[in-house]
Protein backbone atom coordinates (compact mmCIF):
# COMPACT_ATOMS: atom_id res chain seq x y z
CA UNK A 1 0.00 0.00 0.00
CA UNK A 2 1.22 3.57 -0.83
CA UNK A 3 -0.34 6.37 1.15
CA UNK A 4 0.29 10.03 0.18
CA UNK A 5 0.37 12.38 3.72
CA UNK A 6 -1.22 15.87 3.57
CA UNK A 7 -0.53 18.95 5.35
CA UNK A 8 -2.78 18.37 7.97
CA UNK A 9 -1.57 15.01 9.03
CA UNK A 10 1.84 16.03 8.71
CA UNK A 11 1.42 19.25 10.90
CA UNK A 12 0.05 16.80 13.48
CA UNK A 13 2.98 14.88 13.38
CA UNK A 14 5.71 17.38 13.57
CA UNK A 15 3.53 19.68 16.16
CA UNK A 16 1.92 17.13 18.33
CA UNK A 17 -1.02 19.56 18.02
CA UNK A 18 -4.13 18.84 18.35
CA UNK A 19 -2.59 15.68 20.73
CA UNK A 20 -6.05 13.49 20.02
CA UNK A 21 -5.70 14.06 16.17
CA UNK A 22 -1.59 13.83 16.47
CA UNK A 23 -1.85 10.09 18.10
CA UNK A 24 -4.23 9.50 15.55
CA UNK A 25 -2.02 10.17 13.05
CA UNK A 26 1.29 8.58 14.61
CA UNK A 27 -1.04 5.26 15.23
CA UNK A 28 -2.47 4.96 11.50
CA UNK A 29 1.19 5.97 10.36
CA UNK A 30 2.74 3.32 12.93
CA UNK A 31 0.50 0.34 11.18
CA UNK A 32 0.97 1.65 7.47
CA UNK A 33 4.90 0.96 8.05
CA UNK A 34 4.31 -2.09 10.01
CA UNK A 35 2.60 -3.81 7.15
CA UNK A 36 4.76 -2.76 5.31
CA UNK A 37 3.18 0.15 3.51
CA UNK A 38 4.86 3.17 1.86
CA UNK A 39 4.47 6.54 3.30
CA UNK A 40 5.11 9.28 0.70
CA UNK A 41 5.44 13.32 0.87
CA UNK A 42 4.96 15.78 -2.09
CA UNK A 43 7.08 18.79 -2.72
CA UNK A 44 3.87 20.99 -2.29
CA UNK A 45 3.26 19.39 1.02
CA UNK A 46 6.63 20.18 2.36
CA UNK A 47 6.10 23.61 0.93
CA UNK A 48 3.06 24.30 3.04
CA UNK A 49 4.34 22.16 6.12
CA UNK A 50 7.21 24.76 6.02
CA UNK A 51 5.76 28.29 5.94
CA UNK A 52 2.42 26.84 8.41
CA UNK A 53 5.28 26.03 10.67
CA UNK A 54 6.44 29.78 10.48
CA UNK A 55 3.69 31.42 10.52
CA UNK A 56 1.25 29.17 12.32
CA UNK A 57 3.49 27.81 15.24
CA UNK A 58 5.93 30.74 15.22
CA UNK A 59 9.04 28.78 13.89
CA UNK A 60 12.07 30.24 13.08
CA UNK A 61 13.14 29.31 9.40
CA UNK A 62 16.19 27.29 10.48
CA UNK A 63 14.15 25.36 12.56
CA UNK A 64 11.30 24.53 10.06
CA UNK A 65 13.93 23.50 7.34
CA UNK A 66 15.78 20.90 10.13
CA UNK A 67 12.74 19.62 11.41
CA UNK A 68 11.73 19.05 8.12
CA UNK A 69 15.00 17.49 6.91
CA UNK A 70 14.64 15.17 10.01
CA UNK A 71 11.29 14.24 9.43
CA UNK A 72 11.89 12.88 5.87
CA UNK A 73 15.75 11.53 7.47
CA UNK A 74 14.13 9.26 9.95
CA UNK A 75 10.29 8.99 9.66
CA UNK A 76 10.21 6.30 6.85
CA UNK A 77 8.40 8.94 4.71
CA UNK A 78 10.26 9.31 1.22
CA UNK A 79 9.70 12.26 -0.78
CA UNK A 80 8.49 12.04 -4.15
CA UNK A 81 9.96 15.23 -5.45
CA UNK A 82 13.13 17.22 -4.91
CA UNK A 83 12.82 18.21 -1.11
CA UNK A 84 15.00 15.65 0.40
CA UNK A 85 17.78 16.76 -1.93
CA UNK A 86 16.99 20.34 -1.53
CA UNK A 87 16.86 20.70 2.10
CA UNK A 88 20.22 18.71 2.62
CA UNK A 89 21.85 21.82 1.20
CA UNK A 90 24.29 23.88 3.45
CA UNK A 91 23.05 26.89 4.63
CA UNK A 92 19.54 26.73 2.98
CA UNK A 93 17.86 28.97 6.02
CA UNK A 94 19.74 31.94 4.84
CA UNK A 95 20.35 31.31 1.14
CA UNK A 96 19.13 33.44 -1.97
CA UNK A 97 17.59 31.98 -3.72
CA UNK A 98 15.35 29.93 -0.67
CA UNK A 99 14.21 26.75 -0.26
CA UNK A 100 11.05 27.11 -2.31
CA UNK A 101 12.23 28.20 -4.56
CA UNK A 102 14.79 25.74 -4.93
CA UNK A 103 12.11 23.08 -5.07
CA UNK A 104 10.39 25.01 -7.95
CA UNK A 105 13.81 25.10 -9.91
CA UNK A 106 14.34 21.59 -9.20
CA UNK A 107 10.83 20.44 -10.71
CA UNK A 108 11.21 22.85 -13.44
CA UNK A 109 14.56 21.46 -14.31
CA UNK A 110 13.42 17.91 -14.66
CA UNK A 111 10.69 18.41 -17.01
CA UNK A 112 11.92 21.52 -18.91
CA UNK A 113 15.28 23.28 -20.33
CA UNK A 114 15.00 26.44 -18.82
CA UNK A 115 12.89 28.47 -15.33
CA UNK A 116 11.68 31.93 -16.46
CA UNK A 117 11.63 34.66 -12.52
CA UNK A 118 12.28 37.87 -12.22
CA UNK A 119 14.02 36.48 -9.23
CA UNK A 120 17.09 37.79 -9.74
CA UNK A 121 18.53 35.21 -6.69
CA UNK A 122 17.49 32.81 -8.77
CA UNK A 123 19.71 34.05 -11.11
CA UNK A 124 22.39 31.85 -9.49
CA UNK A 125 20.35 28.66 -10.66
CA UNK A 126 21.64 26.70 -13.53
CA UNK A 127 18.88 26.90 -16.48
CA UNK A 128 17.24 29.79 -14.63
CA UNK A 129 16.86 32.77 -16.79
CA UNK A 130 16.08 36.29 -15.24
CA UNK A 131 13.77 38.92 -16.83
Amino acid sequence: MRVGLDTSVVLRLLTGEPEIQARRALSEVQEILHRGGALLISDLVISEVYFALQYHYGMPKAEALQILADFLNDSGVKAIGAAATVLALPGLATAKPGFVDRLIHAEYTRSTAQMMTFEKPAGRLPGTRVL
